[in-house]
């Protein structure tokens, strides 16, 4: 059995004990600065590309966002189910399918990652044409793009790391990891782009050279740990029973993940349509929204790691005060950033290229979505309680009505006639208003506990 002194010293929480307040920030805290130093790390490629090569080559990293995230989406929800059921097993002391659970986790990572690089390597360029890319910056596109997913077992292999250990209340050493990587990612983008000049790829290449080192400093630790969770390789094989609950978990919020990605790519597709000076205008205002989600993500993850371990431990009441607390906190921090960004937006955007027409692009989609921030931190913060309850499916087919069925026939019908880019960026903000509102009612039912199985 897990004790509490061998979860103490391998920087694991036991959310099941102790100020339901404390445990939440806690392993909250960390989740920001890592969720902190991940945007940093995802915004460097841009900073740099915008600055030295110019807003063709912005515009071409741009493009490959929402693609990107549709693909590695899939594959990190599922990594998601995975924490939920470890979480669980954590939450119970079950040593012996703990342990199974985890090996079967690593099993089902190394798979995925192969097929991710195949993916992204043969399908590239087929996809960013059907995205409707400008012509002037496909090549480039398709250039960062398959180098990037070259480095795919990393980037898959990595979160399943940091899923492992945020499951068992470790939020601390995935943030050390993470600012080493960021750094590490960082120079290798000035020395590849700005001192060498390689160009777009170069960005690319120093992003899965940074993963690697980051997903190896995990598994480093993972092995060296002397706890019911450690990672032994001899013992990563499928466990049918286990692989069924993973999946079971994690195909949901993999869906759920991809659903929303490819709503996004529709609506990239459609902001390609107004040009490269859209696209790199919108792409610079992508990389400061993530910054606006890291009160959203870092409390869903919480509730949903805080969720697992008490309804494994049978804690009924814990749960509902957690979930409530939660939910406030985040919205509450989500709202003034979201302010923040409104206020500060043509700065922000002209920090990555002060062209005017990018810089007025990104504002114009900065003002007319960040006023309501709070409403999409709810719908995560209860998607992450659902997702720690094993009620995933429930948050997918929300957001698969909510953010893909009417955010696609919202933009393609109003397009149609109002043929106006402001149209496409209030997309976003109408269906967070419509996911809340269903997530709202069914939360305060309380179904969401019942029927749960340890």
């Amino acid at each position: 059995m897990a004790s509490k002194a061998s979860a103490a010293s391998s920087g694991a929480t036991l959310m099941t004990q102790g100020p339901i307040w404390r445990k939440i920030v806690t392993f909250a805290i960390p989740l920001f600065f890592g969720n902190l130093f991940q945007q940093l790390y995802n915004t460097a490629d841009s900073l740099i590309v915008g600055n030295f090569l110019g807003s063709d080559a912005l515009a071409a990293v741009s493009s490959s966002g929402s693609l990107i995230l549709l693909l590695v989406g899939f594959f990190n929800g599922i990594a998601v189910g995975a924490g939920v059921v470890i979480a669980r097993y954590f939450g119970a002391q079950d040593k012996e399918n703990l342990s199974k659970a985890i090996h079967t986790d690593l099993a089902f990572g190394l798979v995925a990652g192969v097929l991710l690089t195949i993916i992204g390597l043969v399908m590239a360029p087929r996809i960013l044409t059907w995205m409707g890319t400008p012509a002037d910056v496909l090549k480039n596109s398709v250039v960062y793009f398959r180098i990037y997913f070259c480095g795919s077992i990393a980037f898959v292999m990595y979160n399943i790391f940091v899923g492992i250990m945020q499951s068992v209340g470790d939020s601390r050493h995935p943030l050390i990891y993470l600012i080493i990587s960021s750094i590490i990612n960082i120079v290798l983008d000035l020395l590849f782009v700005g001192g060498f000049g390689w160009g777009v790829g170069s960005a690319a290449l120093a992003t899965i050279i940074s993963q690697f080192v980051s997903a190896f400093l995990c598994l480093y630790r993972l092995m060296r740990l002397q706890t019911d969770y450690r990672v032994e390789p001899k013992k990563i094989r499928f466990h049918k029973r286990h692989l069924k609950m993973i999946i079971s978990y994690g195909l949901p919020s993999g869906l759920q993940n991809s659903i929303i990605a490819f709503a996004n790519v529709i609506v990239q597709s459609n902001i390609n349509s107004f040009g490269k000076m859209a696209v790199a205008g919108c792409g610079a205002y992508s990389k400061i929204e993530g910054f606006g989600f890291l009160p959203i993500t870092c409390f869903a993850l919480a509730l949903t790691t805080f969720i697992g371990q008490n309804l494994g431990a049978q804690k009924y009441d814990r749960v509902k005060k957690g979930a409530r607390f939660g939910i406030i906190c985040s919205v509450i921090l989500a709202e003034i950033v979201g302010l923040c960004i409104y206020a500060l937006a043509p700065v922000f955007i002209s920090a990555f290229n002060n062209d005017p027409e990018v810089i007025a692009y990104g504002t114009a989609q900065a003002r007319t979505v960040t006023l309501f921030y709070f409403l999409l931190s709810f719908s995560h913060c209860v998607a992450g309680i659902l997702r720690g309850a094993g009620k995933a499916a429930v948050p997918m087919l929300i957001m698969l009505l909510c953010w893909c069925v009417i955010r696609i026939t919202y933009i393609i019908v109003t397009v149609h006639f109002i043929p106006d880019i402001h149209v496409v960026f209030w997309a976003y903000p109408l269906t967070w208003s419509l996911s809340s509102i269903i997530f709202l009612f069914y939360f305060l039912k309380g179904s969401w506990m019942r029927g749960f199985e340890k």
